[in-house]
């Protein structure tokens, strides 16, 4: 079994994060790793086909970056205080920016919620864990939150 050293937690901010981020940390401890917190903001080609004019919503992803950013400072502060970890938030498709950081900080373990959507809500929304779960080149923790 390869050693892990470095652990990405991918955060939506929410009170569910509170969950995954002690699952995290927990882990770490246990095993002497370093945590990686991932926040994804939404691409502006999320919003296409929305009414409204491409400069406004780039200043609205500008203001939701720069928001993740200081709940991102203050998450870390308060769920990772035990354990070194690294705050980071980028932009784009949630399932492919988590692989690629986890690629690019070549990190050993993936932990993340899951929403559990079923059905429709399944069809129309997709699932982020699915797809890093069966994409990932490491192991990967899913918990579904209560």
């Amino acid at each position: 079994m390869k050693t892990i050293t470095k652990i990405l937690c991918a955060v939506d901010l929410s009170e569910q994060s509170t969950i995954v981020a002690n699952y995290a940390t927990n882990l770490a401890q246990t095993l002497g790793a370093s945590i990686v917190a991932l926040y994804v903001a939404p691409a502006a080609g999320q919003y296409v086909g929305f009414h409204v004019p491409p400069e406004t919503i780039t200043q609205f992803i500008d203001d939701i970056t720069t928001g993740a950013e200081n709940s991102m400072q203050a998450f870390v502060a308060e769920h990772f205080s035990a354990v070194p970890t690294e705050g980071r938030v980028v932009i784009g498709d949630a399932a492919e920016a988590i692989l690629a950081q986890a690629e690019k900080d070549k990190i050993d373990m993936i932990v993340m919620g899951t929403h559990g959507r079923t059905g429709m809500d399944r069809v129309l929304f997709g699932s982020v864990a699915e797809r890093v779960v069966t994409s990932a080149a490491c192991p990967v923790l899913t918990v579904r939150p209560q």
